[in-house]
């Protein structure tokens, strides 16, 4: 083993002057480091915005799904309800009944016969309402 032997110097009154191009270093590198964890930060939060921005067009992506089929299926009932064979039997269950070939005149008789007759009578007004015979509008 090596003895040390204690030194004689007092180096406690020896003070070391401060390195400036150590503190400008140091503070480039905060300043780099900073900047590098700021673009981390920045990266992880467009990838989270990202994420999100997915799921939420998967949702609408589903829900446009899901109004589509529904929109399907409404439209299917309509056309079923909308058949002439179930307008037909909800007509007989309200008491209505199929138009008889004697219960419909010819169109031009009724048109000219009062023409003919009086020509001092007024006109009907061609848009008052007709009213359908078989009650089915």
């Amino acid at each position: 083993m090596i003895r040390r032997v204690t030194s004689r110097q007092k180096n406690s009154l020896v003070r070391r002057e401060r390195d400036q191009g150590l503190i400008r270093k140091l503070a480039a590198l905060l300043i780099c480091g900073l900047v590098l964890s700021s673009g981390f930060v920045y990266a992880a939060r467009e990838h989270f915005a990202a994420l999100q921005l997915g799921y939420q067009s998967e949702n609408l992506r589903r829900e446009r799904q899901q109004l589509l089929e529904d929109q399907r299926r409404l439209f299917l009932e309509r056309e079923e309800v909308a058949s002439p064979v179930k307008l037909e039997r909800a007509a007989r269950r309200l008491g209505m009944q199929a138009v008889q070939p004697a219960q419909i005149g010819p169109a031009r008789e009724q048109e000219t016969s009062p023409k003919k007759n009086s020509p001092t009578r007024p006109t009907t007004d061609s848009s008052a309402p007709t009213t359908n015979s078989t009650g089915l509008d």
